[in-house]
């Protein structure tokens, strides 16, 4: 069954794209078939994926949204330097909030046109925006899980008692599946007290919630966007590729027994090829 993910935090700046992007690739080099999804109208996510100028697409998520007449399959990219589908997004999804405010069952637009490629991929990993608004809930339908990035700052943490009480409503009224898979501590700063100190707290607030794994602050991610690839790809033997690589062997630990995490799954790969942008 396909584990569609995602990854979710109303505070800019604490790691969602940088989180989706590398999970995803860490997926997809342990063999499994992943698509990532761009719900921010940044489009980092896209950019990462190796389209540098994601406003020239024809088509995004955007249309899959606004146009009945569009489908998944239609927008679908592929990446060959991370070896993922992906579906794209741009400034102009900044708009589909207001769009769908008029839609008869708003909230399951997005989970509505996810579903006829769903199970073409072992993991679907959705990069959030920075909000609780409509993409986000529409994010949070289509979703099994949730993975919660929170920068150890003490700011990141002031967000997390509403993002809960949200993913809690969510589960009650629209997607009783939902659950949350963890949370991820990144931007951490190892030469910091302040940073421990957060996520001290963080481990006492949420027990086992929070994952092991944590992210270190890197220059790293930051350069990732321009070369077009994730760090497994940009710098394979850095702390954050192998902090990615535990990641996705703890989300791949909560699959069924019969597939081995340490192992690669061989699955038929129908690349979608794009030229780009």
């Amino acid at each position: 069954m396909t584990r569609v993910i995602s990854i979710a935090n109303q505070k800019g700046g604490v790691g969602k794209t940088t989180t989706a992007v590398n999970l995803a690739a860490a997926l997809a080099e342990a063999g499994r078939k992943v698509l990532a999804v761009d719900l921010d109208p940044q489009g980092h996510l896209t950019i990462n994926m190796g389209y540098r100028r994601p406003d020239e697409l024809e088509r995004t998520v955007y249309d899959l949204l606004v146009d009945h007449r569009v489908s998944a399959a239609d927008i679908r990219l592929h990446s060959e330097p991370i070896q993922l589908d992906f579906l794209p997004a741009n400034i102009e999804l900044s708009g589909a909030e207001l769009q769908l405010v008029t839609e008869f069952g708003r909230e399951s637009v997005f989970k509505e046109k996810l579903e006829p490629i769903q199970d073409e991929y072992d993991y679907i990993v959705i990069d959030c925006p920075p909000s609780l608004g409509l993409l986000c809930i529409n994010a949070l339908v289509a979703s099994s899980e949730v993975i919660i990035p929170l920068q150890c700052e003490y700011f990141g943490m002031k967000g997390m008692q509403q993002l809960h009480r949200t993913i809690d409503r969510v589960r009650a009224k629209l997607n009783n599946k939902l659950q949350v898979a963890g949370i991820l501590p990144t931007i951490y700063k190892a030469r910091t007290l302040h940073s421990q100190e957060v996520l001290d707290l963080v481990k006492r607030a949420y027990g086992d919630l929070v994952f092991e794994i944590r992210i270190d602050a890197s220059i790293r991610f930051a350069e990732t966007p321009l070369a077009g690839q994730s760090i497994l790809q940009y710098a394979s033997h850095s702390p954050g590729a192998r902090s990615y690589r535990e990641l996705a062997k703890a989300v791949m630990a909560k699959d069924e027994p019969a597939a081995e995490v340490t192992g690669h799954v061989e699955r038929p790969r129908e690349k979608v090829h794009a030229a780009r942008a």
